[in-house]
């Protein structure tokens, strides 16, 4: 359970409360006392905001593509090839891989080819 501590300073919070952009009043329904400290159960708000079919497509679909950079990352390690060595057989510079294994970039067939080439793999696509 990841939680968020809100801490309460004097009468500059309570002004703070009455604003529709402060934590406490935004996520009242989500607050608990731990130990006397207010905190956030974000998990809790993970929950409701899955409940929303738009919201949860996009989840899935980020969730899709941290688990192919991860596999890149993970086969590029194991190979013992580092972002520069894998950048340049892919013709791209460093960063590019950085971004790739990060999730931060959208990948087409022809660059993950590349990369399955460059690792000594096969790219296999499968719909299931």
């Amino acid at each position: 359970m990841r939680l968020l501590a809100i801490k309460r300073m004097g009468n500059r919070v309570k002004k703070e409360n009455n604003r529709k952009s402060c934590p406490a009043k935004v996520f009242r329904k989500y607050l608990e006392k731990v130990h006397g400290v207010t905190l956030i159960n974000f998990s809790r708000i993970i929950e409701d905001k899955m409940k929303n079919p738009k919201f949860a497509r996009m989840v899935e679909l980020e969730k899709k593509k941290l688990e192919v950079s991860l596999a890149i990352s993970d086969l590029r390690r194991k190979k013992k090839i580092s972002q520069a060595e894998l950048a340049k057989r892919i013709g791209v510079k460093q960063s590019a891989v950085g971004r790739i294994e990060a999730g931060e970039q959208n990948l087409t067939i022809d660059t993950l080819q590349k990369i399955a080439s460059a690792l000594n793999k096969e790219l296999t696509v499968c719909f299931s």
